[in-house]
């Protein structure tokens, strides 16, 4: 006995297939992707829910006459030190680089996924749609979360340390795993942890902040793990930003609050009056630089880290968006153009293609180059050559990029 039923895309496209009760979900996928001319991607049923490809139709809640949609996703990357993960437009997970991390342990469980955190010490943490999790890499560095699996449900969002996870249920408690030096252990914060809204992480600790606009951090206090000494001034906090070893809060009356390592920004005593109505805040390796609701920039930190943007002050107006390499900053401008400062090895210097830097639309970064999407669909780049700054074997192709890629 079969079943038909009215499969459509979000663009309005539709389709009717057929499919046999004892056949799977996967293989009703694969005909509706024939008949829409469409790439991978996923059935979810009318309520929203996706369906489990390996599930026979007559257990996978699908009767005669139901509309499905199909829906394909944008594919989404992160990355640790060594090792790339990319959710494809049908849940699965491909991974490259470093073969620590590539998942072949966990391949079968990798099915749904949803989002996707990195440690940088070489650690993946997945959230399936179910909402459990599955974790692989190095077991030091986030990847063996056995201790608290069964903790791990209705995961709502996941954060990383250098080699520590954080996960928020959606109750608003909190799931801690990995070495306690990088913020695994939250044990000492457990009763506080409640009510979590967002959680930000420096290299070894995170801050958590509840729905009150107060704040909960835990880790190594040297990299921010102890806000005692501004913790009566963590109040109405809006959004936090970190550095390697330090935090900034914005509360909402857009006045900032730091703390942490001082060299690394969690001291920003030298600019503090400067720091009224800010907008946003990026950070770099050891500083920080916030914009303000007029566009101007504030910077504080070490200089080498890009802590000191007085070179270019002049430059900063009408700032638009911040993008961070380990130790530099661009900023895009109202105009389109772009200003950038920190050491030239980090792609502080863009002088060399400054004269292309015009419409730009979007920057990324990586630890030591900037890639910049103009509003044509090129891209350029600057910074060091084996960290992407030299594109010159692929210009061809960054041509006519799609505004999801970068």
């Amino acid at each position: 006995m079969s079943i038909a039923v009215e499969v459509g895309l979000l663009s309005g496209k539709r389709a009717s297939v057929q499919a046999g009760l004892d056949e799977t979900v996967e293989t009703l996928k694969q005909r509706a992707q024939v008949a829409l001319a469409v790439g991978k991607g996923r059935l979810l049923d009318s309520s929203g829910n996706v369906l489990d490809v390996c599930t026979p139709i007559k257990k996978a809640r699908v009767q005669n006459g139901d509309s499905l949609t199909f829906h394909i996703g944008r594919v989404q990357i992160q990355s640790t030190g060594s090792t790339f993960a990319a959710i494809l437009g049908d849940g699965a997970v491909v991974t490259w680089g470093n073969t620590g991390g590539d998942g072949s342990a966990v391949r079968d469980q990798l099915k749904n996924v949803q989002q996707i955190q990195a440690t940088v010490g070489g650690a993946f943490a997945a959230i399936l749609a179910d909402r459990s999790v599955v974790t692989w890499g190095q077991p030091t560095r986030g990847g063996a979360s056995a201790a608290v699996q069964q903790q791990l449900n209705d995961v709502q969002q996941i954060q990383a340390s250098f080699g520590a996870f954080a996960a928020i249920l959606g109750d608003g408690s909190v799931v801690t795993w990995g070495p306690a030096v990088f913020g695994g252990d939250s044990s000492a914060v457990q009763d506080q942890l409640k009510n979590v809204q967002r959680i930000q992480a420096s290299f070894g600790a995170f801050a958590a902040i509840r729905f009150d606009g107060s704040v909960v951090t835990w880790g190594r206090p040297d990299t921010g793990g102890n806000s005692s000494g501004v913790q009566e001034q963590l109040k109405t906090v809006q959004h936090i930003q970190a550095s390697s070893r330090a935090f900034c809060a914005v509360l909402e009356d857009r006045s900032v609050v730091t703390w942490g390592c001082l060299d690394s920004g969690g001291d920003c005593y030298a600019v503090q009056d400067q720091l009224k109505a800010v907008q946003q805040v990026q950070a770099s390796l050891c500083a920080f630089a916030a914009i303000l609701l007029d566009g101007s920039v504030v910077t504080w930190g070490e200089a080498t880290s890009g802590g000191d943007s007085a070179a270019v002050q002049s430059q900063l107006k009408n700032v638009q968006q911040i993008q961070a390499s380990y130790n530099a900053f661009a900023a895009i401008l109202g105009d389109g153009s772009v200003v950038t400062w920190g050491p030239a090895d980090f792609g502080g210097d863009s002088s060399a293609v400054q004269d292309q830097l015009k419409n730009v639309q979007r920057i990324q970064a990586t630890c030591g180059a900037f890639a910049a999407m103009l509003f044509d669909g090129s891209v350029v780049t600057w910074g060091t050559a084996h960290c992407g700054g030299d594109s010159g074997a692929v210009k061809d192709f960054l041509r006519n990029v799609p505004q999801t890629c970068i």
